[in-house]
């Protein structure tokens, strides 16, 4: 049995010590109490929910209706949802329980009714016509990361009804960022113009569909709104989001403005709000350039909220989203003390789940990192662990642009394929050419591979998405740039480097190159001297063997003119 509580961020977000107690009142009044009368055992719990085992389907049963009558008779403001199936199990040496039969009841929890029980086919075999509940055919279900479908049934018993809950209830919130795009308003007085504004929407709706990080409503539950007056609070609660998109469209004097606002629709507060005015010609690609831009912003912008938010939770509340979030923080930060504590959040993440692709691959960046800025005593344990950890992400979701664009530079850099890693880094830009994360890696990619143009080319395609992480796309631009010979425009894009992050060694590498090759000997030594602050061990040789740098020449020649050890 997997047992979650529904809303649960969302809850703790409007109040949080009070969510707290009742959940932990539940365990101890109710949940524990359930098991051990119907021969249950508690594996774990998870902050919002629990996992256990129990003799028999017909037991678990029992005790899943038992809690949600309890539940749905007024019992406590929470709701809970349940998944129940039969399957073998391995038992860890920690006593917890892995394999399908878990995860198929994990995976049933997640897409059960708030209330309600949802059972496999080989528990409703077991139990049907043995107790006084009633079942609905939920048909074959497509479960994340279960290769065959499996048949569903929902439960409805004496006091509760899954099937009126999940009809009149408002869905809860994902716990991923969750977004819905409102019909923009037609400012142009002609009526016939609302093509232009509805067709704006849905490429703005596509567009951020394809980001697998968001949840995104569908473009006709969103349509439901058009030409009414809308409370943004109430329009999240209906569509189970935590952000709305709303805005408008002005077409006069050939040229069109759109003004769009991103709104917290729990607290209402308006997180980015701009306007973008371009000349009217040609009508699809003034489209696709409005949308690029649109998403651009609010992408980043939702994810450093999401951010924002994961830090002021308490710890003990964290989901392995949350743990995912705040290893990314740390990631970012990219000092040795950063790296470490984001691959002991990651770990936390999977811990939680074992095939969490995103933080796995998160984890195996960090590894790479500490290899190539020096910062680990045993590289080829690091080596190893990274693509270990590539290759788990790869197998839960080899067509995550995100994954892919995580995969490419760590392929290329641990495992010396370039080819390989050019078509994961392509793949991920053809799957979700919005991605500023896939750019910014297909930059990396053509840059190890000795194509300095085209790596180019990608870096300012990051750019243009607006960057969260701004620091990495001029590192690997400052590198590309040198092996074009271009010095100057190396050295600008290091100075913004630095403005970002000025304890970066990577930075002072291209800087110590550039200034050198253009005779600037006092920049260079200065630039010199800063890295090797930051990283006392390094020499040419084993920075070269670091990183497999065979496609840097210039870059090379540069650092022993800047008088760095070989």
């Amino acid at each position: 049995m997997a047992a979650d509580v529904v809303g649960y961020s969302a809850l703790m977000e409007r109040d949080e010590e009070a969510t707290y107690a009742e959940f932990e009142r539940l365990e101890r009044e109710l949940i524990e109490p359930s098991f051990s009368r119907h021969e249950g055992r508690l594996i774990k719990t998870t902050g919002d929910g629990a996992l256990a085992e129990f003799a028999s389907p017909l037991a678990a049963m029992r005790c899943a209706v038992e809690i949600q009558d309890h539940l749905a008779s007024g019992g406590s403001p929470l709701r809970l949802r349940v998944g129940l199936n039969l399957g073998d199990v391995i038992v860890g040496q920690d006593g917890d329980l892995y394999g399908d039969g878990v995860n198929i009841a994990v995976r049933l929890e997640g897409i059960a009714d708030p209330g309600g029980v949802l059972i496999s086919e080989k528990v409703y075999s077991e139990v049907e016509g043995k107790l006084d509940v009633g079942f609905e055919d939920r048909g074959e279900q497509r479960l994340k990361n279960i290769s065959k479908p499996v048949r569903t049934y929902a439960v409805r018993a004496g006091a509760h009804s899954a099937l009126t809950e999940r009809l009149s209830a408002a869905p809860p919130l994902p716990d991923k960022p969750s977004i819905a795009v409102l019909p923009f308003e037609n400012m142009s007085g002609d009526p016939e113009q609302a093509y232009f504004a509805d067709g704006m929407v849905e490429e703005i709706i596509t567009a951020l569909s394809r980001f697998k990080s968001l949840f995104v409503i569908a473009r006709n539950s969103s349509f439901t709104f058009k030409g009414k007056a809308v409370d943004i609070k109430e329009v999240g609660r209906r569509l189970g989001v935590r952000y709305v998109l709303e805005g408008s469209v002005r077409k006069a004097s050939g040229k069109v403005r759109i003004a769009a606002q991103l709104i917290d629709a729990i607290t209402g507060a308006h997180i980015w709000a701009d306007r973008i005015e371009r000349d009217l010609t040609d009508v699809f690609a003034l489209q696709d350039e409005v949308t690029v831009a649109v998403v651009s912003a609010i992408q980043p912008k939702l994810f450093e909220t999401e951010l924002a938010m994961t830090t002021r939770r308490r710890p003990e509340n964290l989901s392995a989203y949350d743990f995912y979030l705040r290893a990314t923080l740390q990631w970012y930060l990219i000092t040795r003390e950063s790296l470490a504590e984001a691959l002991r959040l990651a770990h936390r993440a999977l811990e939680l789940e074992p095939r969490y692709g995103l933080a796995a691959a998160l984890a195996s960046a960090c590894h790479v990192q500490n290899v190539l800025s020096g910062y680990t005593s045993d590289p080829q344990f690091e080596r190893k662990e990274a693509v270990r950890l590539v290759r788990l992400a790869l197998s839960v979701d080899d067509s995550d642009p995100d994954i892919l664009a995580r995969a490419g530079p760590i392929w290329a850099w641990m495992v010396g394929d370039d080819e390989s890693a050019i078509e994961m880094a392509d793949r991920a830009v053809a799957l979700n050419p919005n991605s500023y994360l896939a750019w910014n890696a297909r930059g990396w990619v053509y840059r190890i591979a000795g194509l300095p143009e085209e790596a180019i080319r990608s870096f300012e395609r990051a750019i243009r998405m607006s960057p969260v992480d701004p620091l990495m796309v001029f590192a690997g631009m400052g590198f590309a740039f040198i092996e074009l010979g271009r010095f100057e425009e190396a050295i600008v894009v290091g100075r913004k480097a630095l403005r970002q992050h000025p304890s970066y060694p990577g930075t002072y590498r291209f800087l110590a190159s550039a200034f050198a090759h253009l005779g600037h000997d006092v920049e260079a030594r200065e630039a010199a001297a800063r890295l090797l602050e930051l990283d006392p061990a390094f020499t040419i040789s084993a920075w070269i063997a670091r990183g497999g740098q065979s496609n840097a020449k210039l870059l090379t020649e540069g650092l022993r003119k800047a008088g760095l050890p070989e």
